[in-house]
């Protein structure tokens, strides 16, 4: 799965399913790494290829001079243990990355690669959340404030057809600018919506 894409400092390549063996012949973009107030999740390589070799997850790379990763997107199941996890077997997936390089910010980068995270048919047929913490965002990269990052942010993934929830998950309270949100797939059953509702606030209703 792989589609072109132009920008103002050339074609770049946007690969979906990435296999850990493509991966590991590609380098990250020397503008990924740690600054002082911002890191990235993934700084390395072998990070991304790890989670790439776990079923259904969709690895998204947005690479240019078919060697520099310079923007990624992470989709998986939640990890053992996580409240989203006890809404079913393989019933929702996470978007648990989508970082683009500080050097192609103003390049729409980041919209390709979640329309491409979201290009499965089996996204349909799931609940697709994210969480938004303002302690991993590069406010620095930006000369945003929190509030304006986080519009930013709300606004990308609404325009994908997510849609904020309210949820008392510790870390999402933890922070007002924090925020949760998600898309419920047309092939979710009613039933499974309602049982998201409540365990958004990790009520768990006997049947």
């Amino acid at each position: 799965m792989e589609t072109t894409y132009s920008t103002e400092k050339g074609e770049i390549i946007i690969r979906g399913y990435s296999t850990p063996e493509a991966i590991r012949s590609l380098e990250f973009d020397d503008r990924f790494g740690t600054y002082a107030h911002y890191k990235s999740l993934y700084t390395k390589r072998e990070s991304i290829e790890n989670i790439a070799k776990i079923k259904d997850t969709n690895v998204v790379l947005a690479i240019a001079d078919n060697r520099r990763i310079i923007g990624f997107g992470v989709l998986a199941y939640p990890e053992s243990g996580e409240r989203w996890e006890k809404l079913g077997p393989e019933m929702m997936m996470e978007i648990k990355a989508l970082e683009v390089s500080r050097n192609w910010r103003t390049s729409k980068i980041a919209r390709q690669i979640l329309e491409l995270l979201l290009s499965s048919p089996i996204i349909e047929d799931k609940i697709i959340y994210l969480v938004g913490y303002s302690w991993t965002w590069d406010l620095d990269g930006t000369n945003l404030s929190r509030q304006r990052y986080r519009s930013m942010l709300v606004h990308l993934y609404e325009s994908s057809g997510f849609e904020e929830y309210q949820t008392n998950e510790p870390n999402i309270c933890l922070k007002p600018e924090n925020f949760f949100m998600g898309r419920i797939g047309k092939n979710v059953s009613e039933e499974m919506v309602k049982n998201f509702k409540w365990l958004r606030f990790d009520i768990y209703p006997e049947n």
